[in-house]
Formats: structure tokens, C-alpha cells, sequence
């Protein structure tokens, strides 16, 4: 067996490398740059199923992987090169003001409930419900208390054990049937609180559906109060019928008036219109003021109530910026453009260009059982799709935002359910039966595609 020449072997790689560079510099197939997206949902969808837990899978870790995959397959680039399109798709300046609204907002909600501001509220929200309009005092208490803290979460966490206190006292005074069951009070909570995630402006869905559209606050809350308001009045209206026969009115404990400022506060400055930033930032100052003179924390409390709300926020602020990097990188190969004319295609009006945006948060939101997340993963394609057939970028926050906690409300996996489940002693399933506010929510919020509603938003 002879030695091949050096010149033969130098010809056969740079023939090698030639084909290489010309396979590498053609266009990535759309499938192919959308693939990172499959692999996420792949791994995440598998691994949950498998470990029939879909919280005990870490969404962040799905997005890592998924990431290196996308980087991996990255055509025409080095390796530092395709790093520095994940970067800058990470660093985005629309990436990282969301990160600080997290940061704000989580030391925010931390040190509110430090110094007692969620007691006081719900106590509040308790105090003023009448005896036969307790169903639907329990409904408009929790819409209140999910949109002062932001998070439907929270409020499941707050209220939850008040509804199964009430089913009791309401089985204990004779109340029987579904109307008094632990599940239906439970599903009255959990409803409500969809209803405060929607629109509060501390919320993360709110945050990431208006800085992913460049819309402000208040412009999204105009135009979303319009199409939710009513959903939330036909649903208030079901529950005083079902609640006229109701006599029993629960107590709640004393109010402490000044403890309701930071939300009151923050709600106000933040339909005044002011910088999201300035008013976390405001409130977070009104909470120390509180807290360390009226005695309820110290200077070393304040600053742990301010760890402990960034480190809350930790795994979010993660997966946006993995999600930002990935998507840079989908959006580098092509990716972005094949979706966009994958559902446009055959679109002709606007109407159509909103149902796809619909359809599109809410499939993501089936597969991450994050609403947030749901919203940062498609809020690209969406502003794409809204340049393209000049919608009204507020109405597409509004369809983001809404469609994501409709589906949010809806999956028995979700956080929401599975928290409100625990702490109700039922099943997921037994509260969705009795859910009536996120259906409400998604049909009205159909109508306002098909019939391009509201036609004014100022």
C-alpha cells in the first residue's frame, strides 16, 4: 500500500473544505432554522411527561439546551460569531429594561407582603362583602387584589385558604350542593385572579406583552380594560344569581389603612402614565418608609425582603434572556420570516393577522404552561406580524397578554391551578369544571377579533 503524496492529500481537504463552505453558506431551510424551538418544546414536553410532573422540569435548562442546539446549527458563522448573535439577541435593550422591571418588581411585591400589605388588602377585600353577593364579592376581591400585587399566583396563594374557610361555613350553615363546595369557591378565586394578571401593571405578562410590542402601560390597559371589562361584569353578574340565596358573610381581620398605600400608590401612578420603573421605584420607597417607621422591619429586613424578591425572579430573568439569545439566532437563520409567512399565509385582512397571533401564544402557552414565557417566546413573531399587516401594536399586546392567561387558566398543569389544587385539598380538574371567567374571557376576546373591536382605543 502506497503513501499518498502531501499535494494529493492538501487537494482532497481543500476540495473537503470548499464543499464544506459551499453546504454551509446556503440558506437554512425554514424547519431546519426553526428547529431550537422544536428541541425546547421537545425537551421540555418529554422530560415532564416522563417525570409526570411539569413543574419539577426546569424551563431554563430546556431553554439551555435548546440554545447550544441552536448555536450549533448556526451556518456561515464561526463559533464566536454565532456567541455574539445569541448575545446580542440576550442584551437586547428590550431584553434587559424587562430584567430590571423584574428585578423592581420583585423587590417590590417581596417587601410589600413584608410589611403586611397583602394582609391588609385582603382583609379590606373581606370586610366589605355582603352576604348575598358573597360569590360575587369573592370574584371582584380577588379581580382587586391580583391587580394590586400583580401576580394571580399570589393571590391564590392569599385567598385561597379564605374560600376553603367559607365553603366551610357555608356547609356548616346548611349550604349544600356545587355552588358550596370547596371547588366552586375555589375556581371563583382562582378566576378573578386571571382577571388581575391580565391588567395589573406590576404584572410579568403585562411587562413582557407591552415591551415586546413597544407599547406603554397604559396604552395596553385602555385597550385591554375594554375587552376584559366586560367578560368580567357578565361573570360577576352569573354570580350574584348564584349567590342570591347565600346569607352567610365571612369576617375579615382589621384593616390597617396605611399598609393599602404602596398599591394604591403604584396603581395610581401607574395609570397616570408615569415610567413603570419610576413607579416600582416609588413604591419600593414607600414600602421601606412603612416598614422600618412603623416597626414591622429593619434596615437588614428590608435589604433580605429585597434578596429574596430578586432571587424569586432569578429563573425568569434567566429564560428571557436564553429566549432572547435563542430567538436572535432563529431570527439570524431565517427562522423568523418563515413563521410569519407560514401563518400569514393566505391571510388577507387584519382580522386574520390577529387570530394567528392568537393562535400562536396560545400553542406556546399549551407547551410551556407559562404564560410569561409563552408571551416572551412568540412576542418577536407577533410585533412581525403586526408591522406586516398594520395592526394597532396595542391590540396585539391586549391578544398576547389575553389569549396567554385564557390557555394559562385552562391546562390542569398549569401553576396556577396546581397551587390553588394544593391548597384546596381538590383536584385541577374539579376547579376548571367551575372555572366561568377564563371561557367568559376568551369568547369575549374573540369577538373583539372577528368584529374588530374596541375601534377607538383613545
Amino acid at each position: 500500500m502506497g503513501i499518498i503524496p502531501d499535494r494529493y492529500l492538501k487537494e482532497l481537504f481543500k476540495g473537503v473544505r470548499s464543499k464544506w463552505a459551499e453546504h454551509d453558506a446556503r440558506p437554512m431551510g425554514g424547519w431546519l432554522a426553526l428547529s431550537p424551538l422544536l428541541v425546547f418544546l421537545c425537551v421540555y414536553l418529554v422530560s415532564s411527561v416522563l417525570a409526570n410532573d411539569f413543574y419539577k422540569i426546569p424551563i431554563s435548562a430546556s431553554f439551555l439546551i435548546a440554545s447550544i442546539y441552536a448555536i450549533a446549527i448556526c451556518r456561515g458563522k464561526t463559533l464566536e460569531q454565532r456567541i455574539a448573535v445569541f448575545s446580542d439577541g440576550a442584551g437586547n435593550k428590550n431584553v434587559l429594561l424587562m430584567i430590571w422591571i423584574f428585578v423592581l418588581a420583585g423587590a417590590f411585591a417581596a417587601t410589600a407582603k413584608e410589611i403586611g400589605a397583602i394582609d391588609a388588602t385582603v382583609n379590606l377585600a373581606l370586610r366589605i362583602l355582603p352576604g348575598k353577593l358573597l360569590y360575587a364579592g369573592l370574584f371582584l376581591a380577588s379581580c382587586f387584589i391580583s391587580m394590586s400585587i400583580g401576580t394571580s399566583v399570589g393571590t391564590i396563594v392569599a385567598l385561597v385558604p379564605v374560600a376553603a374557610g367559607i365553603a366551610e361555613e357555608l356547609a356548616a350553615g346548611g349550604s349544600t350542593g356545587v355552588f358550596s363546595s370547596p371547588a366552586f369557591i375555589t375556581a371563583i378565586i382562582v378566576g378573578g385572579s386571571f382577571f388581575g394578571d391580565n391588567l395589573s401593571f406590576i404584572s410579568d405578562t403585562t411587562i413582557a406583552a407591552t415591551r415586546t410590542q413597544d407599547v406603554s402601560m397604559a396604552d395596553k390597559f385602555n385597550v385591554n380594560i375594554r375587552i376584559v371589562g366586560p367578560a368580567a361584569i357578565v361573570v360577576t353578574v352569573i354570580y350574584i344569581l348564584l349567590g342570591s340565596s347565600v346569607a352567610v358573610s365571612p369576617e375579615g381581620g382589621p384593616i390597617e389603612w396605611i399598609r393599602l398605600i404602596p398599591y394604591i400608590l403604584v396603581i395610581a401612578l401607574a395609570i397616570s402614565g408615569m415610567n413603570v420603573t419610576a413607579v416600582l421605584t416609588i413604591g419600593l420607597a414607600v414600602n421601606a418608609g412603612i416598614g422600618l417607621i412603623g416597626g414591622s422591619m429593619d434596615w437588614t429586613g428590608f435589604l433580605q425582603s429585597i434578596g429574596s424578591g430578586i432571587s424569586g425572579m432569578g429563573d425568569l430573568i434567566i429564560v428571557t434572556m436564553l429566549a432572547g439569545g435563542m430567538l436572535e439566532v432563529i431570527r439570524e437563520n431565517g427562522g423568523i420570516d418563515f413563521i410569519v409567512k407560514g401563518l400569514t399565509k393566505g391571510i388577507k385582512g387584519r382580522r386574520g393577522a390577529e387570530l394567528s397571533i392568537a393562535a400562536l401564544v396560545s400553542m406556546a402557552n399549551l407547551c410551556t404552561a407559562n404564560n410569561t414565557i409563552a408571551i416572551i417566546t412568540t412576542g418577536r413573531i407577533a410585533k412581525d406580524i403586526t408591522k406586516r399587516f398594520g395592526l394597532d401594536p396595542r391590540k396585539t399586546a391586549s391578544i398576547l397578554d389575553t389569549f396567554s392567561c385564557l390557555i394559562q387558566g385552562l391546562i390542569p398543569y398549569g401553576a396556577q391551578l396546581l397551587m390553588a389544587a394544593g391548597l384546596a385539598g381538590i383536584s385541577t380538574i374539579t376547579i376548571i369544571s367551575h372555572l366561568y371567567y377564563p371561557f367568559v374571557m376568551g369568547a369575549f376576546a374573540l369577538l373583539a377579533i372577528l368584529f374588530r373591536l374596541p375601534r377607538k382605543y383613545s
